[in-house]
Formats: C-alpha cells, structure tokens, sequence
C-alpha cells in the first residue's frame, strides 16, 4: 500500500516550485514522479523585490505570500493528476515555500517563508505542514540548512564516508562519516548559483548559463577572485548559513568597481563559477576520510561547474544523486516531502550539530485541508 507525501520546495533562485511525489512505504523513501512549475514573471519580479529592503513591503508580502500559495497548490494538484493520485491518497503536502528573508544572526534572529499553507491546503484539500524553519530558530539555531537529516535518512553509507553537495541559489554540503554518527556537520558553503544566474540575465537576457557554456570560455580573473573570497562569510566557522543577504549584486558590482580596471562580463561569469567552486570544494576537503562526493540541485545541470569541481575533489569519486536513485533536481523538494513525513510520524526533522540549536526538534506546523 503505498505512502504517499509531496514535497515542494521554492529556492534562492525564485524561478519557480519544485514538487515530488514520494512514496514511503518501504524501507527507503522513492521518488515516483517530479516537476518544476515556474512562477510567473509578474510574480516572480514581486518576489525578487521582496528579497531586498523596498516600500510598502508589507502589503506586497500579503498578496505575494497567497499567489505563492495558488502556484503551489496548482503544481501538486497537476503532479498527482499525472500519476493519477487522488488528493486523498496524499498523507501531507511539506511546504518550504519561498524564502525572502533569512536573517539568522543576533537577537531576535528569523527566517521568513511566504506561500500561506492554509491557501495550499484549502486549494488542494490535503494537509500542509509548513514553516519548518522558525522551531529550530527558536531553539536558537540558525533554521538552515535543513536537507542534511534527510541526506542522512537516504543517502548515508555504514561503508564510504560521503558528502553530498546541493548546489542551489546558495550551496550547502553534509558530511555524512560511515560510522553513522550522530554529528553530521553540514553548513552553507557560499554562493551557488545565484549570482551566476544574476549576472548572465544581466549581461546575455537569460535566466540562467545553459550547461556553464558562456562561462566555459574564459578563465577566471585571478584578482577579482580573490578580492570575493575576502568576503567574512567564507572564513566565518560553522555553523553557519547564508542567502540574498549576504551574496547578491550589488555586492558583487561594488567588489568591481573597487577594481582598477574593467573586467569583461563572460571573464566576471567564469569567475564566479570558479568563487562556487573552490569555496564549495575548500570545505569538502577538509574532511579527509571523504571517498564518495553525490551532488545535487540544479547546479549539477552547469557542466562547466561539475568539471570544475571534479578537478578540485580529484582524489573522491564525484557523482549525481542520480546514482543512488534520486533525480539531482528532484533532491530538495523530495527531502520537504521527508520533513512532513517525519513531522507526522513525530521523527526529529533537524539535527542540533548542523543548525546549531538546542537540541533536534520534530519542524513544521500542521495546516488540516481534510475535511475530517
């Protein structure tokens, strides 16, 4: 019989929802079917703005966070049409939304998540456990990342310490040793790929570099590279966790203009491929029993990208997610789909060593769409 979850996740990149159907009846979670909806270009603008300080933000956010809502509800009612599900076939949907704001430092820190889940479950008639976040901020962690409790559930080894990278708008990594520790160590490495994305819509109109191949032909400008490796984040210990706040473009227009020179915009780009790279593989590398690296979100789709760090993680083996089973793009939305499966069934959704809280905690809150 199966077991039935979606998960739908909404990046740093704000292009559109993720959704996964996920059965989890066996003794490891499957992934069944996924899809990306994009927002549409209206709201994605709105929501870009709202990533920044602007007026009349919080009348913006109000709608922002129903439209939001009504994209989600529509991707997983169209999901489960696909695999002909019934919406009462679903156990729960895990809503991240989308983030547009994460301010994890000092007092009063938070996070902010828009996509109102009592719109999503009232258009879809199915529970919603959504703001996985704020628990473990309350418990004084940073509420990021959260995907390693799930990297830990389906992708660790009692034979080969492993890392897996998920390279989104920002990339985080989780260290998961073979002994089945219970410290897994998985933080925030940097950018990943939003200010790629940023910097090619700029200068080329689309929305992102097909396969790193504008970036691919040039090197990258060794002085740049090192003036954004000075930016505080990268020396700062974990844990620790990043987004739009720190890494966006008006910081990276203010590091150029510093410059003495003016530096083509395809050299900026393959640079910025190259800052990814080597503050993702500087961390990895410090774990030096690591044999197996499984990447995952949409950075693997950049060719140039996985190159790249194949030449810095030279002596592990580099793969996709797709060889343990799990579609690469498919990884984060699948793993919102796990925290509403371990809110239901009261299972620990964050780990104390990663975020920094307190202790573990069971995330979500609990938004009935049933009707009984």
């Amino acid at each position: 019989m199966p077991h039935l979850y979606l998960g739908l996740m909404s990046g740093t990149s704000i292009d559109g929802v993720d959704a996964a159907l996920v059965d989890f009846s066996g003794s490891h979670p499957r992934l069944l079917d996924y899809r990306t909806m994009p927002f549409p270009s209206s709201l994605s603008d709105e929501l870009h703005q709202l990533s920044a300080p602007s007026d009349n933000e919080i009348e913006l956010l109000g709608r922002a966070d129903r439209a939001v809502a009504e994209v989600f509800a529509e991707a997983s009612l169209q999901l489960i049409k696909d695999n002909y599900v019934r919406p009462d076939q679903i156990v729960a949907i895990g809503s991240h939304g989308q983030t547009i704001r994460h301010n994890p430092f000092g007092e009063h820190s938070f996070s902010l998540q828009i996509g109102d889940p009592n719109t999503l479950a009232t258009l879809t008639g199915i529970d919603v456990i959504a703001d996985f976040r704020r628990k473990d901020i309350a418990l004084g962690g940073q509420g990021a990342p959260l995907v390693p409790a799930f990297h830990k559930a389906v992708f660790a080894s009692p034979k080969k310490s492993r890392v897996v990278i998920n390279i989104g708008g920002i990339a985080n990594i989780t260290y998961l040793p073979k002994n089945d520790s219970d410290d897994i160590i998985g933080y925030d490495t940097g950018p990943g790929n939003t200010l790629l994305d940023v910097w090619c819509k700029l200068h080329t109109g689309q929305n992102y570099d097909e396969k790193g191949q504008w970036a691919a032909q040039c090197s990258a400008d060794p002085e740049l590279l090192q003036l954004l490796k000075k930016h505080p984040y990268f020396s700062a210990p974990a844990p620790k966790s990043c987004g739009r706040e720190q890494f966006n473009l008006p910081w990276l227009q203010q590091n150029l203009s510093s410059m003495s020179r003016l530096i083509d915009p395809q050299v900026v780009q393959a640079t910025l491929v190259m800052l990814t790279t080597y503050t993702i593989a500087k961390q990895v590398l410090q774990f030096k029993d690591v044999e197996q690296v499984y990447i995952c979100g949409g950075g693997a789709q950049n060719e140039f990208l996985v190159e790249e760090l194949e030449s810095e993680l030279h002596e592990c083996e580099l793969f996709t997610t797709d060889e343990l089973g799990v579609e690469a793009d498919a990884v984060e939305a699948m793993a919102f789909a796990w925290l509403a499966y371990a809110h239901i069934n009261k299972i620990q959704g964050s780990i104390a060593s990663v975020t920094g809280a307190k202790r573990g905690a069971i995330l979500g809150t609990f938004c009935p769409g049933k009707e009984s």
